[in-house]
């Protein structure tokens, strides 16, 4: 598995890869409610994530496959997360992880917060992120605020 720097060439694979799992954290699953959501994984709005300084991204691949992606906003939001299915439960979450923390190193201000899917909770918690607050579920996605203290 090679993990490397994403660019805007790569938006419209990422598009393709969240979208694919966009299930896990839509309350529908076609995604009706979550329509403005969903927007801000197009190709355009990923483009933005790519292109944009404050987002450090990183993409999975494998003989060619993008497997999965990590965003890290500001040195310490987890923006994105996202593997695909066909990669799930071999450890490239937390290969993802590592290296995209690893990667923002001395920016981060000593914490991580992410909105986690409720299909994604026990994988942040053995990164070990804990709940800040109880689910939310809000124009068609749910999702859990977590936080990791970095020290």
């Amino acid at each position: 598995m090679k993990i490397s720097v994403a660019t805007a060439q790569d938006a419209a694979a990422v598009s393709r890869l969240i979208g694919s799992v966009a299930r896990f954290f839509t309350l529908q699953p076609d995604g009706a409610g979550a329509e403005d959501f969903l927007k801000t994984i197009s190709t355009d709005s990923v483009t933005r994530y790519l292109t944009d300084p404050r987002f450090a991204y990183f993409k999975a691949e494998q003989d060619g496959i993008l497997a999965g992606v990590v965003a890290v906003r500001d040195a310490s939001h987890l923006y994105h997360l996202f593997v695909d299915a066909s990669f799930q439960r071999r450890g490239l979450s937390r290969q993802l992880w590592d290296h995209a923390r690893a990667a923002v190193g001395e920016a981060n201000p000593g914490y991580f917060t992410v909105n986690s899917t409720p299909y994604a909770q026990p994988v942040y918690e053995r990164f070990g992120f804990v709940a800040t607050g109880p689910r939310v579920e809000t124009r068609g996605i749910a999702f859990v605020p977590m936080r990791l203290n970095a020290a």
